[in-house]
């Protein structure tokens, strides 16, 4: 603990004015005795709390009852011998604050106006009463510093630019009502998937984030270095192989709530570091996994807005409700460029058709992921509605098991709302021999430079030799639930998203 009552001065010569005067506040605290950020305060109860228990009181009146509250000054009003003050706390709930000469004397009354600024947290002991314009307040008999804020809040008649927000997202706590809601609105969700998943006999489990092999997902991983064991490791990508150990080992309903780190670009959907849900289900495929995945969702929606049809944070609706669409692939690549498309159809065809529609493309990607740019192209951004897209090309999807009638596709879906991708679902691929040829393949890109491709992981397989029954699976992105329910876009939906340093 420091003993340092000041900083250096060279570490404050350039502070703005309004930093200044409140360093100069803290020093007159201290001088004076007052311990500008005490251990503690007097605390009885909260400002919800007296909310809640006088909803209704009409003007001018006394309870009788003195309580001790605690809260951030968020607006004050002083005038001679009376001043008001609103503090804050919590979920934004707000109480007002009054002090009399009377009733606390005309040293602490100075005290206040001279050192208390908006932004400072300070207790209040009082009487609980209603003021002459009938709102509810804490006539105080003392006060004390319980925070002295030595930087003034943002501007609380100008909206902070998304920007500040991500970076300051203490001060868009403060200050927006919509940034606390999200806040709070996120754990309401998990609790709802973890009570969705209870019900229906899931067990909760947690796999490694360090791992020494990447796997689950295409895509390019955070690589780091274990000292300990003198090897390369990696970030997990998507916790997807060792859920599906836990299937092989008996646990036949299985979900991870976790933390994923793809090193790739960040926008409006996607973020180095988000959350996913990923769960497996044995002797399930992907349609009753569909199933299971709007249900989640709209319990989901039911818990935080208490219908399937709700209001957006920035303006507009969202209906959830009904069963959502199914369409496949192929059919509606087909539609879209006029002319039949199958998993038969000539790579260098599909790749005409990439330039005839201006879609820039890696000129060693496999026919597939063609197919998937076309796909994105024409499609993706016209499903408002929540729409699951089925039946996906086989050589982007190393994990999935072949269709059952269709051949060169696999039992794939990718959600999609509002032209984002939601969530994806599979019929898994359990066969172990096969699963093999297809991670083999996988590494064979890798080495000829794509980045993205998964390894061989050659303990997973063993892990299929020992038997996994047939199974679903799925991973929903927990950030993008969150973007369903609000509207917002990813960084607003993650409390402290990564953004690159000022």
């Amino acid at each position: 603990m420091s003993t340092e009552q000041n900083p250096p001065v060279e570490e404050v010569d350039d502070l703005p004015e309004q930093m200044q005067v409140r360093r100069d506040k803290r020093t007159v605290l201290l001088e004076s005795g007052v311990d500008a950020y005490p251990v503690a305060v007097p605390l009885t109860t909260t400002i919800a709390a007296v909310r809640a228990k006088y909803p209704d009181l009409v003007a001018e009146v006394e309870t009788g009852e003195v309580v001790s509250i605690a809260g951030r000054v968020m607006f004050m009003r002083n005038t001679g011998k009376l001043c008001f003050a609103q503090l804050q706390a919590g979920a934004g709930e707000t109480i007002q604050a009054m002090l009399s000469l009377d009733r606390v004397g005309e040293e602490n009354l100075d005290t206040w106006k001279s050192l208390v600024d908006i932004g400072d947290h300070v207790s209040i002991t009082g009487e609980v009463i209603s003021s002459k314009r009938g709102e509810l307040s804490v006539m105080a008999s003392e006060w004390t510093m319980a925070a002295k804020a030595l930087r003034p809040l943002p501007n609380l008649h100008k909206p902070l630019n998304e920007e500040t927000r991500v970076r300051q997202r203490y001060a868009d706590l403060i200050v927006r009502d919509t940034a606390r809601h999200i806040a709070r609105l996120r754990p309401a969700v998990m609790t709802s998937l973890r009570s969705s998943f209870a019900k229906r006999d899931y067990i909760e489990v947690e796999t490694p984030m360090l791992q020494t092999m990447h796997g689950g997902a295409t895509a390019r991983p955070f690589v780091t270095q274990s000292n300990a064991f003198d090897m390369e490791m990696f970030l997990r990508i998507a916790p997807e192989l060792f859920l599906k150990r836990c299937v092989v080992g008996g646990i036949e309903r299985v979900f991870e709530i976790n933390r994923n780190f793809r090193n790739e670009g960040a926008d409006s959907t996607h973020s180095p570091e988000f959350a996913m849900l990923e769960f497996y289900q044995a002797y399930a495929d992907y349609n009753s996994m569909a199933d299971l995945t709007q249900a989640l969702i709209q319990e989901a929606a039911l818990a935080v807005h208490g219908s399937l049809t709700f209001e957006l944070v920035e303006g507009g609706t969202r209906d959830l409700s009904g069963d959502w669409a199914r369409i496949s692939v192929y059919p509606e690549v087909s539609k879209a460029v006029g002319e039949e498309i199958t998993p038969e159809t000539p790579i260098e065809r599909l790749r005409e058709l990439c330039k005839a529609a201006e879609i820039s493309f890696d000129p060693k990607a496999i026919a597939g992921k063609l197919v998937e740019e076309l796909l994105e192209h024409y499609v993706v951004e016209h499903l408002t509605r929540p729409t699951f897209v089925i039946d996906y090309p086989v050589d982007t999807s190393p994990l999935v098991r072949d269709h059952r009638t269709i051949k060169g596709v696999v039992e794939k879906w990718d959600l999609y709302i509002d032209g984002y991708e939601a969530g994806t679902g599979y019929s898994e691929l359990v066969d172990p021999i096969i699963q093999r040829e297809r991670l083999v393949a996988q590494a064979s890109l890798k080495d000829g430079g794509d980045a993205e491709a998964m390894q061989l992981d050659e303990d997973f397989l063993r892990a299929l030799e020992y038997g996994m029954p047939p199974s679903g699976g799925v991973g929903l992105g927990v950030d993008r639930l969150l973007m369903t329910l609000t509207g917002l876009n990813i960084r607003e939906t993650i409390l402290f998203p990564l953004v690159k340093p000022e």
